[in-house]
């Protein structure tokens, strides 16, 4: 699977925008605030239908626009495939080839891709929503059941919430929203639990690998929660631990327990990194992540997921940049980066050079291959 080609209008600072890309390597250089992240951007919400950047459709919408729209062309199994997303100021619509989508969750499973940015080098020392958007992003492409018991369970969330914060708390409301609060929460722990343990053995070989064997890793799932062997088991623990925190909830105005507290724990050598790992395993161990990431999307789906670097490689040093790019062979790829330095360039399969100049990208008449 591969993007052949992306057209913009009115999305962030492209006006009007057509560019057609390499099945293997794409170099978007350009210096800062040209709209480099911005070009990623548009390829990636074709993967979920929003932006990796903002939770608000709507700045995406160009200055003084009142929509906007990005179209895909992805060749998947010798076929194509059209993407059409369009955004209002309160509206968003989706095509797949010509033939409108009613939901998000229709989107899903179509078009791959991983993202990954400096803000992603944080997912190890940030706060545990860096984790679980982490866990969710990925889980929302391979399973389109989880986004939906997602979205319904943070929903109830602020339902739950509101009520607390009654004066007086109908018992019988409540108990509605904690039987819902537990059917949904409890197969999004589920869901996470069986991802995060592929994870874990995927990421702790390809960390050991990076490391030359130096470094263990191990990622655990985190809840406040205790496991369950099954679904009516999960819910009894949830359901059990939601009444044991009642007067905490009441006292607090919110909901304490359940998946949206979760976290992961990484470790290296049996020492938690999030707060006692150096700069260089967190950034290792980050790396260990997506790429574990990309892996599992193929052994889920069998397809190879497109991976955006958004200024990222500059962040890793040479070893990591060249581990990194060896194992991407068989994956499209694009790069933004404000210089193309010959480390970059030495380990990459031939491809495209694009340069980005205030909203309006130039491919450049070299090709990786002639710069090498």
């Amino acid at each position: 699977m591969y993007l052949n080609k992306i057209e913009l209008h009115n999305f962030r600072n492209y006006s009007t925008q057509d560019v057609v890309f390499h099945p293997k390597v794409n170099i978007i250089t350009g210096n800062n605030a040209q709209g480099k992240t911005n070009l990623l951007e548009s390829i990636y919400i074709m993967s979920l239908g929003k932006s990796f950047r903002t939770s608000r459709d709507a700045e995406m919408i160009g200055f003084n626009q009142t929509y906007c729209s990005a179209k895909s062309t992805t060749v998947k199994n010798g076929e194509k495939l059209e993407i059409e997303i369009r955004y209002a100021e309160k509206q968003k619509q989706i095509k797949i080839d010509g033939v409108a989508i009613q939901k998000n969750i229709d989107l899903l499973e179509h078009v791959y891709t991983v993202i990954f940015s400096p803000e992603d080098l944080k997912i190890v020392k940030g706060e545990p929503e860096k984790r679980r958007r982490f866990i969710d992003r990925e889980l929302c492409q391979l399973r389109p059941v989880y986004y939906k018991n997602l979205g319904k369970y943070k929903k109830i969330v602020q339902h739950r919430n509101t009520l607390l914060k009654m004066q007086e708390i109908d018992q019988q409301v409540l108990d509605v929203w904690n039987e819902e609060l537990v059917e949904y929460g409890s197969k999004i722990i589920i869901e996470r639990k069986k991802f995060i343990d592929k994870l874990n053995g995927i990421s702790k070989e390809l960390h050991s690998k990076i490391t030359n064997e130096k470094e263990n890793l191990q990622i655990n799932y985190e809840t406040n929660l205790q496991f369950g062997s099954d679904i009516k088991e999960q819910k009894q623990y949830f359901l059990d631990a939601l009444k044991r925190n009642l007067k905490k909830d009441i006292f607090h105005r919110s909901t304490s327990i359940g998946p949206h507290k979760d976290d992961l724990k990484i470790s290296v050598d049996e020492i938690d990194i999030r707060k006692f790992g150096s700069q260089g395993q967190q950034r290792t161990a980050a790396l260990s992540l997506k790429l574990a990431e990309l892996s599992l999307i193929k052994e889920e789906t069998n397809e190879n997921a497109i991976l955006l670097l958004d200024d990222v490689l500059s962040e890793l040093d040479g070893e990591r940049q060249t581990f990194l790019l060896n194992r991407l062979n068989e994956t499209q790829i694009f790069i933004t980066t404000t210089e193309i330095g010959k480390t970059l360039l030495k380990n990459m399969p031939d491809g495209f050079i694009f340069e980005v100049n205030n909203g309006t990208v130039k491919k450049l008449q070299n090709t990786i291959k002639t710069l090498t």
